[in-house]
């Protein structure tokens, strides 16, 4: 059986930030293969399978909008979140009045892109039941096919939400726009492939009742070319840099 999948996503909005230009935001052209691995998780996630990205295809012309908002500069805290929970007091609120930040972005605008994907077996929570490629393959497939999700899957960032996930047999390339075909083969330049972390999804306590992970973490970065629209990642995945 193939464990691989075919999906189309579009938005009317998507911002895949740069991290070296990550005070005033600037979107990369095409989406990382992190961001996307993230999209998925939003679907469906278990500890004991990770996404791997194979092909990005590019449908619209790279359209990109400036826009200014504002943004909250901290996070709430989880102990502040535990506590209340357990009913010691403790104040999981960020209060926009006094966290409030204006800041520009570079965005793009009505993107749709058709992504090719599978998933491997991690290996974690090493439980018969969690690693059974088939009961992975049948969740996810199912979700995919109803549009479900746990949480809002977005395009980057959390304020541009899909619009429209669809899972697809084929893509049909004749979507590709000409403006795109145009440009024939575009080195993209180096980019972030993801962000993987030292821990690698196990608890450092080694409690997966009650986890505790390291935020420690390294960007990984490759060189990918869109050839007509077309981005083979698995070509270039290989050639992954820290």
């Amino acid at each position: 059986m193939s464990y691989g999948f075919r999906i189309i996503v579009e938005g009317d909005y998507a911002c895949f930030t740069r991290p070296e230009l990550k005070v005033e935001r600037v979107s990369y052209d095409v989406p990382p293969p992190g961001a996307l691995e993230g999209m998925l998780k939003s679907v469906y996630w278990k500890p004991a399978i990770r996404y791997v990205i194979d092909r990005i295809i590019v449908f619209h012309p790279i359209d990109f909008a400036n826009i200014r908002r504002n943004e909250v500069k901290d996070k709430i805290l989880y102990s502040a979140v535990k506590s209340r929970m357990n009913g010691k007091g403790g104040d999981p609120c960020i209060y926009t009045s006094e966290s409030r930040s204006q800041r520009a972005s570079m965005v793009l605008k009505n993107v749709k892109y058709g992504i090719e994907f599978h998933f491997e077996l991690t290996g974690l929570k090493d439980e018969e039941e969690e690693n059974s490629e088939d009961k992975h393959f049948n969740i996810l497939k199912r979700r995919l096919k109803k549009g479900q999700y746990f949480r809002t899957p977005c395009l980057g960032c959390s304020e541009f939400p899909v619009k429209r996930l669809e899972l697809v047999d084929t893509f049909d390339k004749n979507g590709i726009s000409s403006e795109i075909q145009k440009m024939g083969d575009v080195d993209l330049g180096y980019m972030s492939y993801r962000v993987e972390f030292e821990d690698e999804g196990k608890p450092i306590n080694q409690d997966w009742d009650n986890p505790r992970f390291s935020d420690r973490a390294s960007t990984i970065y490759y060189r990918p070319h869109m050839v007509n629209g077309v981005i083979d990642v698995k070509k270039y995945r290989e050639e992954r840099r820290c």
